[in-house]
């Protein structure tokens, strides 16, 4: 279908303000010519070592498992017919080598690298669990009854899975590394003597996944350096922010001591709004905390002060939910869809579809998709002018899916086909959304915040009431609070929940709806 484009302006000047007879343009923060160099090199996501630890447990019991059950079934239910017991045997064994490659610290993404640590300590754990189960089958008299040639046929032909498989993921595990994926890239604050020394202990751990791109510090005056052991100053604790929304950043490590923390929390509050974990180093502190208190880089202690949300696992588990609930409910809603997309093409000329900017996961652009709600001549990609009550550009059919939300749908498809959007999340709103003049960033303290995680078609905010035109201060505030609250208490069965509540919300709650 056709549809309406907003131009993106993100490589624009940093201005507010567009030329006469022009949208205006988007602010960027410039940045240095160093930083500008390590955010322009090309980087691909990261992947999580943890989901990757855990889809090789999964891959493990399952292909072991099916090793087993074949052989059983090819060999040992032709001869002595079938029996459970032997189902059981093959899942407790499998089972068991999971827990005893786990104990040998074979799931450890930096060892899937190796090659010689991690075999031997594989064979030796499924030896250990061969002979585990012959010990058990003899002290319970169960010999007889085992076929001897399926055991021996199951110990090789799982080792030789284990084997190929850690070949397998040893070559994928060293494709990443070279890529970038899994290494935590990190900036540090503070280009001191105690950011350098920082640096070098980061930097002379053997196997260690940290990538220090380079420091910030606020301070031009002796005690700030250029370059902390090799890795340059890319600019002040200001241009941070801007830095981690055009490269990927993982990690901000302070190098300032704990007892500087005025300057600390300064810099906390412009910082907390990126989906990053924050950390504070603790490798100069003289205060000695139990170690219980440290989340460890390697040798080197921080103090853990701010972590991203929804990561590892509960990532996964969102991208299922999106994907295929979205896909569930994309099924059921075309048929509305196809009469909307209907109405819309009768009731007045242009597309049927409105395509706009707006904020997204770290305050990326994305393009989300409507359904036209106003006249085509009127159309508004940047949404300059907010939409009110009785407005003039909104036609008759139009009037009707903005109450409703039907003019959302196609967001169904941003969700499920381009996954820049999630069913549950904050509101994204137009890139030039304003209050009274004010741009939304400039109204509320932290509103970027919001955007620590992907965007949603429906939200927190928008089952309580707080949705449609933002003509007040309260209004803007009420959203990012409820927003906030939806990230700090996210899971899966709270998505679950504010979807089921979004209908009746829709029918109850579209006051502010135009």
């Amino acid at each position: 279908m056709e549809t309406i484009n907003a131009r993106s302006t993100l490589d624009a000047p940093a201005t507010s303000a567009g030329y006469a007879g022009q949208p205006p343009i988007e602010r960027r923060r410039k940045l240095s010519a160093a930083a500008l160099a390590v955010a322009n090199r090309k980087i691909g996501s990261a992947y999580s070592p943890i989901v990757i630890a855990g889809a090789v447990r999964i891959v493990d019991f399952v292909t072991l498992s099916a090793i087993g059950i074949a052989l059983y079934f090819g060999y040992v239910v032709p001869i002595s017919g079938f029996h459970w017991a032997y189902l059981a045997a093959i899942s407790g064994m499998t089972a068991t080598a999971v827990i005893c490659f786990q104990a040998a610290d074979i799931y450890d993404v930096q060892l899937f690298r190796g090659r010689l640590q991690q075999m031997t300590r594989m064979i030796s754990s499924w030896t250990l669990v061969f002979l585990l189960f012959i010990g058990a089958s003899f002290a319970a008299k169960l010999g007889n009854e085992i076929s001897r040639l399926w055991l021996a046929a199951f110990f090789l032909a799982g080792l030789a899975a284990l084997v190929i498989g850690r070949m397998i993921l040893r070559s994928l595990v060293r494709g990443w590394a070279r890529q970038g994926r899994l290494d935590r890239r990190t900036i540090i604050v503070g280009a001191d003597e105690s950011g350098e020394q920082l640096v070098r202990a980061l930097k002379v751990q053997d196997d260690s996944d940290i990538e220090v791109l380079g420091v910030f510090d606020d301070r031009n005056d002796d005690r700030a350096m250029d370059s902390c052991a090799g890795s340059p100053k890319l600019g002040k604790v200001d241009d941070i922010v801007e830095f981690a929304r055009r490269t990927r950043v993982d990690l901000v490590l302070f190098a300032l001591p704990i007892s500087a923390e005025t300057r600390i929390l300064e810099m906390l509050k412009k910082l907390w709004v990126l989906p990053v974990d924050i950390r504070l180093s603790a490798h100069t502190n003289k205060l000695r905390f139990r170690p219980r208190s440290y989340a460890y880089l390697g040798e080197v202690p921080t103090l853990a002060v701010f972590e991203a949300p929804v990561t590892d696992w509960d990532l996964v588990m969102k991208w299922l939910f999106d994907h295929v609930v979205g896909f569930l409910i994309l099924m059921l809603a075309l048929p509305v869809m196809a009469l909307v997309a209907l109405a819309v093409r009768l009731d007045s000329p242009g597309p049927v579809l409105f395509r706009q900017k707006r904020f997204g996961f770290n305050n990326e652009r994305i393009d989300v998709f409507k359904f036209r709600s106003m006249y085509h001549e009127h159309a508004d990609p940047l949404a300059t002018k907010v939409v009110t009550r009785n407005d003039s550009r909104v036609t008759r059919v139009g009037r009707f899916i903005r109450k409703t939300s039907l003019d959302e749908l196609p967001q169904l498809f941003n969700v499920v086909f381009k996954s820049n959007l999630s069913l549950v999340g904050p509101r994204p709103h137009a890139v030039q959304s304003k209050l009274q003049s004010r741009l939304f960033d400039e109204a509320v303290d932290g509103y970027f915040a919001r955007h620590r995680v992907k965007p949603g078609i429906t939200g927190w905010a928008q089952i309580n009431g707080w949705r449609g035109e933002v003509d007040t201060d309260e209004k803007i505030q009420k959203r990012v609070e409820y927003d906030l609250h939806y990230i700090e208490n996210w899971s899966v069965l709270f998505d679950f929940y504010i979807l089921l509540k979004t209908p009746l919300a829709l029918m109850t709650k579209n006051e502010n709806a135009y």
